[in-house]
């Protein structure tokens, strides 16, 4: 196992290598549209790319979620196959809908899956990207 620092400093060195690999500008935050990003993560056991709903107020969280939703046959073509929560827990207790793609068997913590992760993270962000990009005023109009 590593130390914590170890562990933060593996983390750190992943971000930088995907960035240095794939240097380009992610939407992620910049959708114009409040607490509705896109998001990247990986851990010890798997790498995701996700939407992440995260408004407060409920109806108009589920009110974006149903927009999305309302499409999924067109974002399965666009991503692939997904998961989805309407009411998804985070560890913090917080409440968010949640629509995620995941690969499994990868790791951050071991370099030899990293390239891997990044081309899931490429693949799949782009695809999550395009739909937006192509939707975004349905979405947008709640």
């Amino acid at each position: 196992m590593f130390s914590k620092q170890e562990a933060q400093q593996i983390k750190k060195d992943f971000w930088t290598a995907f960035g240095k690999s794939f240097p380009r500008k992610w939407l992620l935050y910049n959708t114009k549209v409040k607490d509705f990003s896109f998001k990247f993560n990986a851990d010890s056991k798997k790498a995701e790319v996700s939407l992440d709903i995260e408004m407060k107020d409920e109806i108009f969280r589920n009110a974006y979620y149903e927009k999305i939703w309302s499409l999924e046959d067109i974002l399965k073509d666009f991503i692939g196959d997904f998961q989805k929560e309407e009411y998804f827990t985070l560890e913090n207790g917080k409440v968010i809908a949640k629509i995620w793609v995941e690969k499994h068997n990868v790791s951050v913590f071991n370099k030899n899956t990293w390239q891997e992760i990044f081309e899931f993270f490429v693949e799949k962000m782009d695809g999550f990207e395009r739909f937006y990009y192509e939707y975004e005023d349905f979405i947008k109009d709640v």
